[in-house]
């Protein structure tokens, strides 16, 4: 059976990667939004240019660029949420930690306790 030490160090493993997943994800939400917002801007760029075919098809340049701009919002939307689950698992992270650092220090405590006993009863033994 394992101990509750060993179970909190899993733990708080787990949180570390659970918090690493949810900031990569976050941070791949904010280069989507990113580059949604650049397609837009380029396709705006090239929507007044003389060689443009924006005037053959406006409606596509329209499209892709309303496209574009729903891609970046919904991004944004996404990214917004990991950040709020971020939180959410640093909170988590930090709490399982500080078990686990309590844990430990008690198990430490009650080993060094355990020593200094035995040392005495050994130094007794030898009085006697």
């Amino acid at each position: 059976m394992t101990t509750r030490k060993d179970r909190l160090r899993k733990l708080v493993k787990v949180q570390e990667q659970l918090k690493a997943l949810h900031e990569t994800r976050h941070a791949t939400f904010l280069a989507a939004a990113s580059n949604a917002e650049a397609e837009a801007r380029d396709l705006v760029g090239h929507f007044d240019q003389a060689d443009s075919l924006s005037g053959l098809f406006p409606d596509l340049y329209h499209r892709r660029i309303a496209q574009a701009v729903v891609r970046q919002e919904a991004n944004l939307t996404s990214a917004k949420q990991e950040a709020s689950l971020i939180a959410a698992a640093t909170a988590r992270t930090n709490m399982v930690e500080r078990a686990y650092k309590e844990v430990r220090n008690r198990d430490e405590r009650e080993r060094s306790d355990r020593e200094r006993l035995d040392l005495i009863a050994q130094k007794r033994g030898h009085e006697k």
